[in-house]
């Protein structure tokens, strides 16, 4: 970012409702001043720290699991996240086969290097797949065909294609050498979460023995209906090893599973993710999606599969923003609770991003929301400081 003259960013802290005041200079900030209580309606709105989405398939049209991504959808990518609040994104690939994957990861490599706003805003990759479970049901939307065991040496692959820009890889354990898979990336600096599976409790702690520390899309990803003893929902939730990401948009989590997981894992190992698909953002219709395939989005949000039945998702829809307010109306949190989930948290796995204190990037966003309202409304977003909306 180049550098910037001193300025100021005014707001309401979420969690007290006084006056904020965010001082910057080059991009970081450089204090923050609380006045005395203020009424939501006398103030510009709620300020926080820009969020932080760890699963982003795509959004706005612009899709990262098409046959041909170029450099350019990821750049326009970058762009329709910041205009939704998202100042910090992990680009997230599905299942597909090795060249494909290659030929991915090569162009948001190249994003990163063509354009500073992808390069600011993208730390890494977060590949899901291909070693997940190949049943109906665990497998959601992955394509059936491309599903196959965990490569090291298909690892390497990537990594020496793309310049080393995986960062985090979702797997199913119950793979043979999941363990040792999962020790290799971890060795190599890479962040392994468990998801799309049925692994027994016995593969889920072995994983985690290996080093897996992240839990993708916890209660999504699974069979419709699961065994109440042997089932790998209960493991993951029992493991304080593992923090684990939910998809806060109405839709993928019943409000009550999504109270009881958020307490039993505790809000310190949770956080929120969008997977959102290239449809988030879009009209509602019809649609033939890369993931998925033939999908239907609804006037709500919801995108599943168009098969008749409406009981498998196809991804998600909505941004993360709304989440953020699904959280505090479904999940009973309090608005400062709610964004620490979509910031603070999240943000432990990008280098310690998404926090509002002295010597932090200046990624902030402002919005109205109140309990009345279904969404929050976006006002502001800033990027180093700079503003983007």
């Amino acid at each position: 970012m180049t550098e910037s003259a001193a300025h100021q960013i005014h707001g309401l802290e979420p969690g007290t409702g006084q006056a904020l005041t965010v001082e910057v200079r080059d991009g970081l900030i450089q204090a923050l001043h609380s006045d005395t209580p203020s009424a939501q309606a006398a103030g510009p709105g709620w300020l926080a720290a820009g969020l932080i989405d760890l699963q982003v398939n795509g959004y706005g049209g612009h899709d990262l699991n098409g046959e041909r991504l170029t450099a350019e959808t990821v750049h326009a990518l970058a762009l329709a996240m910041l205009a939704s609040g998202v100042t910090t994104f992990l680009p997230t690939l599905i299942t597909a086969s090795e060249a494909q994957l290659t030929r991915a990861l090569v162009a948001i490599q190249a994003a990163r290097r063509l354009f500073p706003i992808v390069a600011r805003m993208v730390p890494y990759v977060h590949v899901e797949g291909p070693a997940i479970a190949p049943e109906d049901g665990p497998r959601g939307a992955h394509p059936a065909a491309h599903v196959r065991p965990p490569s090291v040496a298909e690892f390497e692959r990537w990594q020496s294609a793309s310049g080393a820009v995986v960062g985090m890889v979702t797997l199913s354990p119950h793979w043979p050498g999941a363990a040792d898979y999962i020790a290799h990336l971890v060795a190599s600096g890479v962040h392994v979460a468990l998801g799309h599976t049925d692994a027994s409790p016995a593969q889920i702690a072995d994983a985690v023995q290996a080093g897996a520390r992240l839990s993708t899309h916890l209660g999504n990803g699974m069979h419709a209906q699961i065994n109440r003893r042997r089932n790998p929902f209960w493991a993951q939730l029992a493991d304080d090893r593992l923090c684990a990401s939910f998809i806060a948009d109405g839709h993928h989590l019943a409000p009550e599973l999504l109270q009881v997981m958020l307490r039993s894992k505790g809000l310190a190992r949770s956080m929120i993710v969008s997977d959102a698909t290239a449809l988030g953002g879009m009209p509602p219709g019809h649609y033939q999606a890369s993931i998925g395939g033939a999908v239907k989005l609804g006037g709500n949000g919801r995108l599943s599969m168009n098969d008749g039945s409406d009981q498998y998702l196809a991804g998600a829809a909505l941004p993360l923003l709304a989440g953020v307010a699904t959280l505090v109306r479904d999940a009973k949190l309090d608005l400062r609770d709610a964004l620490a989930l979509a910031t603070e948290h999240p943000g432990r796995w990008v280098g310690g991003r998404g926090r509002l204190a002295v010597g932090q990037p200046a990624d902030l966003i402002r919005f109205n929301w109140d309990a009345t309202m279904v969404a929050p409304q976006l006002t502001g977003v800033w990027l180093g400081g700079q503003s983007k909306i």
